[in-house]
């Protein structure tokens, strides 16, 4: 069930790691795609690694990858609750929604697995990455496969990450289903 209060802490601890804070402004390292995307690989790869998600938002296919279904509400909130600020700045000839946090998040509802995830993620997207960079990695088989607009559930992400079949997969299937009766070379 999706947890609203988490998924708020969540996002203000992101913006408070990855963006900046008054009155610490510098180099921004996070714009509201890679927000997007950071939400959305700490729920799957939480679901993948540990077994649940940490916020269970739902995500939808959009043009730039996965996007929480709730993101722009709790947004609002934190802005009206003086937790976050956001402004549009030009960054490289483009408009970036920059985010700063007011206030310190609240972590008692994360274990320290989520926590020790959820950073390693942070550092990955705005490090290594781009906007774009990011967006092209989360435009995977089931971003192709879904429409936009339509949910993307978190269990998909076992379909993504399956591989080619290779002969020696093809050579055990085949001797799984004679062994079971299943078929074979008759």
């Amino acid at each position: 069930m999706f947890d609203r209060e988490k998924f708020k802490e969540l996002t203000l601890y992101i913006c408070w790691r990855a963006g900046g804070s008054f009155p610490k402004l510098g180099a921004q390292r996070l714009g509201a795609t890679k927000l997007n995307k950071i939400l959305w690989y700490s729920d799957v790869l939480s679901y993948s690694e540990l077994g649940k998600p940490v916020t269970d938002a739902v995500y939808v296919k959009r043009q730039f990858g996965p996007v929480p279904k709730e993101i722009m509400p709790i947004r609002k909130e934190l802005e009206a609750e003086g937790a976050l600020v956001s402004r549009q700045e030009d960054f490289f000839g483009k408009q970036q929604t920059q985010f700063f946090a007011l206030r310190k998040p609240k972590l008692v509802r994360f274990t320290a697995d989520e926590i020790s995830l959820i950073d390693s993620i942070i550092e990955w997207v705005c490090d290594e990455h781009s906007a774009a960079s990011i967006s092209a990695t989360s435009h995977d088989r089931i971003w192709d496969a879904a429409e936009i607009g339509e949910e993307l559930p978190l269990f998909t992400i076992f379909a993504s990450q399956a591989g080619e079949v290779t002969e020696d997969d093809m050579a055990w299937a085949t001797d799984l289903a004679e062994r079971e009766g299943l078929g074979g070379a008759n």
